[in-house]
């Protein structure tokens, strides 16, 4: 399905607040569109990944961010631009600052979802309609009712339930790698770094859509209406 009919689909069944955003790691500079934004390069500042999402879904903006943008450790590992580190695995490093200890800092770092480090140099982030690229990911941010007709167009289709892997952080990881790896839809609650920084509001939820599964699940969102 094309970009402009799974924006027309979004907007008939679930009227968003926000535009859904179309993600895709891509191998070389040279794949980065033209009229995209770097946060480094054209505003001479680093951000984390939810934020360049923030910039799509409530701008509109084409946003490309390396490893030179990054300013959260853990989207930069995750995304494969940086490598896992005996520090970062074993808990020594403090992130996620706000767990109990170290030997749960270490259960959670070793389950972060990563794709291959020095897979990808480059995220690419746009609003769907104004995505010159094919996505691999859609990315929807709406409130539990939205979502949740998002979830009974994947139970129409398949009959199965929708996999959260939320720790009330890192949602990044859970968006983009863990639904490129899995191949599978995914829904997250989202926590600090959402919140805080990219101004995720209160009653705001996304929802992962892997390219592979969109026609099913726009299908499912018509049929289920």
């Amino acid at each position: 399905m094309d970009p402009q009919k799974i924006e027309e689909t979004l907007n008939s069944y679930i009227h968003r607040q926000t535009f859904p955003v179309a993600v895709k790691m891509v191998r070389s500079p040279e794949e980065i569109p033209e009229r995209a934004r770097m946060p480094k390069r054209d505003m001479n500042i680093q951000m984390p990944v939810c934020q360049g999402i923030a910039l799509a879904r409530r701008y509109g903006w084409v946003v490309a961010m390396g490893l030179e943008d990054m300013l959260c450790p853990l989207g930069a590992l995750t995304l494969g631009f940086l490598p896992t580190k005996e520090k970062f695995l074993d808990g020594s490093f403090d992130v996620p600052f706000w767990v109990k200890n170290q030997s749960i800092r270490a259960k959670i770092s070793q389950k972060i979802p990563q794709l291959d480090y020095g897979k990808y140099t480059h995220l690419v982030v746009a609003p769907i309609h104004r995505a010159e690229f094919d996505p691999q990911v859609i990315v929807i941010y709406g409130n539990p009712a939205q979502i949740s007709r998002l979830i009974q167009a994947v139970a129409y289709e398949t009959g199965d339930p929708v996999a959260s892997q939320s720790i009330g952080g890192f949602a990044c990881g859970e968006e983009i790698t863990r639904t490129i790896l899995t191949d599978r839809c995914q829904f997250i609650v989202v926590g600090g770094g959402d919140r805080a920084i990219a101004q995720t509001q209160d009653h705001e939820v996304a929802f992962a859509i892997p390219m592979s599964k969109v026609d099913a699940v726009m299908e499912g969102l018509k049929a289920t209406h």
